[in-house]
């Protein structure tokens, strides 16, 4: 997915702008970068950071950087951020989300006799794509509208100018951008809770395709709101850090409501409730709440050294990574009914694994409770749940399963508590070799966020189309 944060100060800003770019590295993979603007132009730095943190691999870049304006960003793919010369001026740029009509804006572009610089990974990078639809236009006002307009997919940015900063937020605002303030400077971030620690205050949420232009003196808005909203539900399921807020809504507390609605809903009998570290255990603390259960933690993560498994590009590496990272304590699973509260089953391979150690360390039952639906549907408009073949996500493995095709009667697979939806989770239990499973419901899960389904984004679950 990736996250942005960008900082202008009345003074240096390089040790906001470190700090703050590093708070977004739960939502990356693969690259970081950052950019600071002074009187002698534009410099940045970017980094791979699949091996290493950000904060280690970015330290010994700060002695070099000087600016009151900078912006940075944690990638899953492209590097950024990108220093461009335009007739607009100099400006650095960093985006996140996924640009679905990459190869045809390329196409676009190439008929117009313009060139993309060549990257690592042999394709076009998407926030070159966005800075050349900028740059077809005579303000950053009206080419930050052009490219809303023709990017199929998402596209939220900040934009660095030797004046100010933009930041805008994509067309309909599947990404949050949020504003923070402090004693001579604002900050833009994908996550809210890259703030308190650094003195800032909540000041604003961006809506859906709003713009600002940001000073150390003030906020002004370049481009009003829309009227269309498709907020990531999934933000608030997984991806989102706990103390991180979207749409003025807090991301534990609304799994602690989702866990709550899991437990209103369920009649098993059970010793205690754990969650998968670490995004299940708000969940499951919502959960034993309703349930006025003991809370246990059967399974305790190692974090000095293993970050979360799905940040690894290479699926091997990842499979290592939710072995090693995870800790089993013998004496609180041995003879126990133990009830799991998860964010997802996305493949259900790391979580099979998982589960075979609590069977080897002598579980009686063992129940699994996702915090969402069954994933049916690739994410189109981010980087999640998407890869080579659908055959990846663990509901669609089933449905081939029973029908022959990965795609058949996809609808009345995602149909909570029809027979087919049921005859899939059926399947999926027995391979996960759980002794009961059952998925959240979506309108729980709308219920427990607390915004209208019409401006939640619920495609991966239900197949839903957007505007």
């Amino acid at each position: 997915m990736g996250g942005l944060f960008g900082v202008v100060s009345k003074t240096d800003c390089v040790n906001d702008l470190f700090y703050g770019t590093d708070y977004h590295s739960h939502l990356g993979t693969k690259r970081g970068g950052l950019a600071v603007v002074n009187s002698d132009g534009i410099k940045r730095s970017i980094h791979n950071i699949e091996n290493n943190y950000f904060r280690t691999k970015f330290e010994p870049d700060l002695l070099k950087f000087k600016g009151q304006k900078g912006i940075g960003v944690i990638s899953d793919f492209d590097a950024q951020p990108l220093i461009i010369s335009s007739h607009l001026g100099t400006f650095g740029i960093v985006t996140v989300g996924k640009v679905s009509n990459i190869k045809e804006l390329s196409a676009r572009a190439f008929k117009q006799k313009r060139q993309f610089s060549e990257i690592l990974t042999g394709d076009d990078n998407p926030t070159e794509v966005a800075a050349s639809l900028i740059c077809e236009e005579e303000s950053f006002e009206a080419g930050i509208q052009n490219v809303f307009s023709r990017i199929k997919g998402s596209c939220s940015m900040l934009i660095l100018t030797s004046e100010g900063m933009y930041a805008a937020r994509d067309k309909l605002g599947r990404t949050p951008i949020v504003i923070g303030k402090k004693d001579g400077a604002f900050a833009a971030a994908s996550e809210s809770c890259a703030f308190p620690n650094l003195g800032y205050e909540v000041s604003s949420f961006l809506g859906p395709g709003e713009t600002l232009f940001i000073t150390p003196d003030g906020v002004e808005q370049r481009i009003e709101p829309g009227n269309k909203m498709q907020v990531c539900s999934f933000l608030w399921v997984y991806y989102g850090y706990p103390a991180s807020e979207y749409e003025d809504i807090n991301v534990e507390w609304v799994r602690n409501r989702c866990g709550s609605a899991l437990a209103r809903r369920d009649d098993e009998e059970i010793d205690f409730v754990a969650g998968i570290p670490d995004s299940g255990v708000g969940h499951a603390l919502g959960y034993a709440s309703e349930k006025k259960i003991p809370y246990l933690r059967p399974f305790v993560k190692y974090t000095p050294t293993w970050p979360r498994s799905f940040m690894p590009q290479n699926q091997e590496l990842r499979d290592l990574v939710a072995k090693m990272k995870l800790i089993p304590i013998k004496r609180l699973i041995d003879g126990k009914r133990i009830l799991f509260c998860e964010d997802s089953i996305v493949r259900g391979t790391q979580l099979k694994d998982n589960i075979q150690i609590l069977h080897d360390y002598g579980a009686k039952e063992i129940h699994m409770r996702p915090a969402c639906p069954c994933l049916i549907y690739p994410c189109e408009f981010l980087n999640f749940s998407t890869s080579r073949s659908t055959l990846d996500l663990a509901g669609r493995q089933m449905i081939k399963k029973i029908e022959g095709e990965e795609d058949k009667n996809l609808e009345k697979y995602a149909e909570a508590g029809s027979d087919k939806n049921l005859e899939m989770i059926e399947l999926i239990c027995r391979r996960l070799r759980l002794t009961s499973l059952k998925y959240q419901a979506l309108d729980d899960l709308i219920d427990a966020i607390g915004i209208p389904k019409q401006q939640l984004c619920t495609h991966c679950w239900d197949g839903s189309s957007c505007f």
